[in-house]
């Protein structure tokens, strides 16, 4: 349903998406019918819990992993947090290391949970990435720890720029000195590969609503044999991975909406690329002073971002702006939005903050037309206009 009678357009699949209308019809069952707890031994729970373990199955096929290194969760957060507190308890438990490496311009739950295990001892290193937001595998193996490196934690594809890291080189480096590692895959599902064979890893983290799928339900690969210190105890769920009765109904949505972005992806990169390729073009064309955060080869970017930093304006000011239009787009990450100050990964690529502070996230989705682009294009130059001139006034 629209919020108003004018034109809606959603550029921030980013932050999330909607819930596709068929991972929607594959929940509703588990609602009315699939309603038993998955861990009873009568009728109901069996017949729950072999709609559970279809849905496990349907995404370890997406991920070319076993069905049993596939763990359910509340989200990408605590994928994040489970990752490295996990990771790190363990081995302070087994008497091992305590020095983790990741990247200046991760996510949050990843920031702050190294932050948060520093109160226990461990250190971190953050990792600079270069003006385009890409980390240098060689810069990385010689942060290593012989002995003392139980970690390394390199996000996929950025939230913010849409940088794509390649793990498949450092998969090697983290293999070669017989290191954990993670990866925040959140913006990965229905744009790139999520074949974790491929790309190296013991730990992955996925969260539904990033792909279409219903929002408080997340997906945590863990190779087999990986060692790690489980956070949340109680029943046996999960082969005593994450106690708590399993989510049923989501856990299928999840499972639903995965599948479809893998089975799409190629015709949805194809196009969505397309479109973010028109509105870049028609913003460099019609609004002077813009400046293009990220790399643009298509095979290194995430195909519906495009974060573009314009002089002389405060992003917040045309997000409400665009908002008035209609048009919904981002200043940077939807976990730090309320934040006044410059986007921690712009910082990270070198943006100047003045820069940073006028700077716009637009991320397409699968349902983004042409018409929601030219739209657009009709009505940004005006806004980013007007805001310029405002700044100008106060300056006055």
């Amino acid at each position: 349903m629209a919020l108003s009678n004018k034109r809606e357009v959603y550029l921030d699949h980013a932050a999330t998406t909607p819930v596709d209308p068929q991972v929607v019809a594959a929940m509703l069952p588990c609602f009315t019918e699939y309603w038993g707890n998955p861990s009873s031994l009568y009728a109901r729970g069996r017949q729950a819990n072999e709609v559970l373990n279809k849905a496990r199955e349907q995404i370890a096929q997406v991920l070319h992993c076993k069905a049993s290194e596939v763990v359910f969760t509340s989200g990408g957060s605590e994928g994040d947090n489970l990752a490295l507190k996990g990771a790190a308890f363990y081995a302070q438990q087994k008497g091992g290391g305590n020095h983790i490496i990741t990247t200046e311009f991760e996510h949050h739950a990843i920031l702050h949970a190294a932050e948060y295990l520093e109160h226990f001892g461990f250190e971190t290193t953050l990792l600079p990435v270069n003006s385009q937001g890409l980390v240098d595998p060689a810069e990385l193996e010689r942060a290593i720890r012989p002995g003392q490196t139980i970690l390394i934690s390199v996000m996929y594809a950025n939230n913010e720029i849409g940088t794509v890291q390649p793990l498949a080189e450092i998969s090697q480096i983290a293999r070669r000195h017989n290191i954990l590692f993670h990866s925040d895959a959140v913006q990965a599902p229905g744009n790139l590969s999520l074949d974790v064979n491929e790309l190296g890893l013991d730990l992955m983290s996925l969260a539904s609503h990033k792909f279409y799928g219903p929002k408080g339900v997340g997906i945590f690969y863990v190779r087999q044999g990986t060692q790690l210190l489980y956070q949340q105890q109680g029943g046996s769920q999960e082969r005593k991975r994450r106690a708590g009765t399993e989510n049923t109904p989501y856990i299928v949505g999840t499972a639903r909406a995965l599948s479809l972005a893998e089975q799409n992806r190629a015709e949805n990169v194809s196009r969505i690329t397309a479109l973010r390729d028109r509105l870049l073009t028609g913003i460099q064309a019609q609004v002077p002073g813009v400046r293009v955060n990220g790399i643009m080869e298509h095979d290194q970017r995430l195909c519906h971002n495009l974060n573009v930093s314009f002089d002389g304006i405060v992003g917040e000011g045309i997000l409400q702006a665009l908002d008035l239009e209609g048009i919904a787009a981002s200043s940077g990450s939807a976990c730090n939005s309320g934040a006044v100050e410059p986007s921690h990964v712009l910082k990270a690529i070198g943006t100047p903050d003045e820069l940073a502070l006028g700077t716009v996230r637009f991320s397409l989705g699968k349902n983004t037309t042409t018409e929601d682009i030219d739209y657009t294009l009709a009505k940004l130059p005006g806004i980013v206009s007007r805001m310029r001139a405002l700044f100008e006034m106060e300056l006055v």
